[in-house]
């Protein structure tokens, strides 16, 4: 039986996303995005705190997210957390935690852009600072895939990595 694993993030990408091919020739996207957090301290002082973490996705995701995931623009990601284990040059264990996109919103992107195959949620998204004239466009992986054993899943409206 399968344990939880599951991570939610919002945030804002900061970086250019990079696209890259696998070995197997599988696309891979990694998105570098900032999520900020606001709190009040011991001294009743507000502290801004701002994470910066790695996504990746992969096949028809990757893609999407590459063209559409451009530097500022607001993102969700539902995904889940993957340890890398290995043993460095000189035979020390090293391990790296990865965030691995499952789904993807690439939130506030303007109609021109949007046009094309992939499903949109047109209208009023929850939350502030959406408009009616913008889009929410939506990539989703139909199942969970490890980084070593990637298939591509096509959906009806969706690309899916």
């Amino acid at each position: 039986m399968n344990s939880l694993n599951q991570i939610i993030l919002e945030g804002n990408v900061s970086r250019q996303p990079e696209l890259r091919q696998s070995a197997t020739g599988t696309n891979v996207c990694v998105i570098p995005i900032a999520v900020n957090r606001s709190y009040k301290n011991v001294k009743g002082e507000s502290v801004e705190e701002v994470s910066f973490f790695d996504v990746t996705s992969f096949g028809k995701t990757a893609e999407v997210c590459s063209k559409y995931a451009t530097i500022g623009r607001h993102v969700r990601v539902v995904g889940r957390l993957k340890q890398d284990r290995w043993k460095n040059l000189e035979g020390k264990s090293q391990s790296k935690i990865n965030i691995i996109a499952e789904h993807v919103e690439l939130l506030n992107l303007p109609r021109k852009q949007s046009e094309g195959a992939f499903s949109r949620t047109s209208g009023k998204p929850a939350g502030a600072g959406y408009g009616a004239d913008e889009q929410t466009l939506v990539a989703t992986n139909a199942a969970a895939c490890e980084q070593q054993d990637i298939e591509d899943t096509v959906g009806e409206e969706i690309p899916a990595f």
